[in-house]
């Protein structure tokens, strides 16, 4: 695998009609592998930093999934309202029923893409895992996006693409992964991750300044844009 530059590859969660036992399966095992590796830590760490600098009314998680750390956002601020975004219907379904006892926390179906998520205001925009999935460009144009969207700031919370990172998680699926999908798609992942520079000139590109970006374990970064 050359890892020298992102990976075009498409991953099986990219089909957005993916559907059937795979799905529960897959986001199940993502839990996992996020709790294990301490990846959802670095969202949450950024949101209590947040908290306690602003008050927080609204954040929406893009590529919500099973909103797993909506959930865990919901016990740090509690009476913030959550709104989860995800393209696949299948994906909402399951997070409605896994997140339906938290009555602040809303799965909802929709591109953001689409006009009417754009007219959309939140206090945070919060990506986890979400944005390895687009372009150079398409990032250019979704971080413009974002920041006209985000009242006070945006997490960013992605993969490094790095030759340890990518044959460390292809043999940890391979070992105890049950879905295929996350046998394909966690290497996929970190194929299209990002180096340090290619996130700097991305939000050069899309006219951001005032963000701080950090490395964390386990090959993740962590990007806190501020908005106001």
């Amino acid at each position: 695998m050359n890892l020298s530059k992102r990976s075009e590859e498409q991953e099986i969660m990219d089909d957005l009609n993916i559907s059937g036992d795979v799905v529960p399966q897959t986001l199940q095992e993502l839990d996992t592998i996020n709790r294990f590796l301490g990846g959802n830590n670095i969202s949450l760490s950024a949101l209590k930093s947040l908290k306690k600098t602003c008050e927080i009314n609204t954040l929406v998680d893009l590529g919500c999934g099973g909103a797993d750390i909506l959930i865990q956002m919901s016990k740090i601020s509690p009476n913030t309202a959550f709104t989860g975004i995800d393209a696949n219907p299948h994906i909402v379904d399951y997070a409605r029923k896994h997140a339906s006892s938290y009555s602040n926390i809303e799965p909802l179906c929709e591109n953001i893409f689409s006009d009417s998520f754009k007219k959309r205001e939140f206090d945070i925009i919060h990506c986890c895992l979400f944005l390895h999935h687009f372009t150079h460009e398409e990032l250019v144009s979704l971080f413009r996006q974002f920041k006209a969207q985000a009242q006070k700031a945006i997490i960013v919370n992605d993969l490094h693409r790095h030759f340890l990172a990518y044959y460390s998680i292809k043999l940890i699926t391979r070992l105890f992964s049950k879905s295929y999908m996350v046998r394909n798609d966690a290497a996929v992942s970190v194929a299209r991750g990002f180096k340090r520079v290619e996130i700097q000139q991305i939000l050069a590109d899309a006219g951001i300044t005032d963000y701080s970006l950090s490395w964390k374990w386990a090959f993740r970064w962590k990007l806190v844009i501020t908005c106001d």
